[in-house]
């Protein structure tokens, strides 16, 4: 019997203070990472958090009420951009479960993966798919994948099985069609590729153009939306300049949308927005807030199949949990067999 109780207790100080091992569940972050790879996330890099829960141990189950103060003890690194990161999903709403109870602890939400792409202080846009930080061209790396539309030079395309093994997939709306439903014409069809794979497309001499595809400025399509209220979309986004520790923001009604989880929810102040476009917090008119700490802009690396920063906005330091280090396992999702090419892979 001790030695059980000794084994749980080495396992639980591990899993919270060193190391977690984390299962891709979705296909947010293809082809760098794919549904049924197993990862290993390290709390040492950035340092990790105390427990602010009492409850079972590797469960939901915790003890409602009962909140204690969380620190981040000392790491040996800081945030990066590029980093795939595990994090405790911050938003208010939950694009499946819908409303997330206002009392859950940071710690009992549930954990995303993505890459960090904003960070403090930078003023990040989208403009027709491709991202600008602080007006420079951030590259999609070789491992991300996007949306392509593809023009064949004849009236058929190429084989399943051909675009399959160029690591080439269909969206389940690949075939373009006019606002009624019809179909445009037989030579133009949409991918998921990465750049790589379009480049080896375009060479073809039945392929007549590969091009990024992306939505129109203007077009919401998703009622989770950030900043509130916004016209933005995945393919046109911004620009939003990202909160950091200690850096004084404008505070005013145009920047209320964006700044209202930081102050409020993040940041546990009272604010409001008055009638004539001034912005109280904790009782007192403000024209600017100074944040508490550091927030992070994420993205999915399969960017047209990712809820990311663009829907839900930023990530708070203090809901990063680690970096994902390495994939230590891998089993095919469908079939769970095993892709030994994956194992022990660092993850780039």
């Amino acid at each position: 019997m001790r030695f059980w109780i000794v084994a749980l207790l080495v396992i639980f100080v591990i899993r919270v203070f060193l190391f977690e091992p984390f299962r891709i569940p979705s296909e947010s972050m293809e082809h760098t990472l794919l549904v049924g790879d197993f990862l290993i996330v390290s709390k040492l890099h950035y340092g990790a958090r105390t427990p602010n829960t009492v409850g079972v141990p590797m469960t939901r189950f915790f003890i409602p009420g009962l909140i204690a103060p969380q620190t981040r003890l000392p790491g040996f690194d800081h945030v990066r951009r590029g980093d795939v990161i595990v994090f405790n999903y911050p938003a208010a709403v939950d694009v499946v479960r819908g409303a997330i109870p206002p009392e859950t602890p940071i710690e009992r939400r549930d954990p995303y993966i993505k890459r960090v792409v904003g960070m403090p202080g930078d003023t990040l846009a989208v403009v027709d798919k491709v991202v600008l930080i602080n007006g420079r061209r951030h590259p999609i790396a070789p491992t991300m994948e996007q949306r392509w539309r593809v023009t064949s030079t004849g009236n058929g395309r190429p084989l399943a099985p051909e675009l399959a093994d160029m690591g080439v997939t269909f969206p389940p709306d690949g075939d373009v069609r006019d606002a009624e439903g019809r179909l445009v014409s037989p030579r133009q069809f949409d991918i998921i590729s990465t750049t790589g794979a379009a480049r080896t497309l375009r060479e073809r001499t039945d392929i007549a153009s590969v091009e990024p595809w992306y939505l129109p400025p203007g077009l919401r399509i998703s009622s989770l939306n950030f900043p509130a209220n916004s016209t933005n979309n995945p393919d046109q986004f911004g620009p939003v300049v990202i909160p950091g520790r200690g850096r004084p923001m404008p505070l005013n009604a145009q920047t209320w949308p964006m700044l209202y989880d930081v102050i409020t929810r993040y940041e546990h102040h009272e604010a409001r927005l008055l009638p004539d476009g001034r912005v109280e917090v904790d009782g007192e008119p403000q024209t600017s807030y100074t944040p508490a700490q550091n927030y992070y802009f994420v993205m999915g690396d399969s960017r047209d199949n990712s809820v990311d920063s663009r829907y839900w906005g930023f990530v708070p330091e203090d809901h990063i949990v680690g970096r994902a280090v390495f994939k230590f396992l891998s089993f095919d999702a469908g079939s769970f067999r095993p892709r030994f090419e994956r194992f022990f892979r660092t993850i780039p």
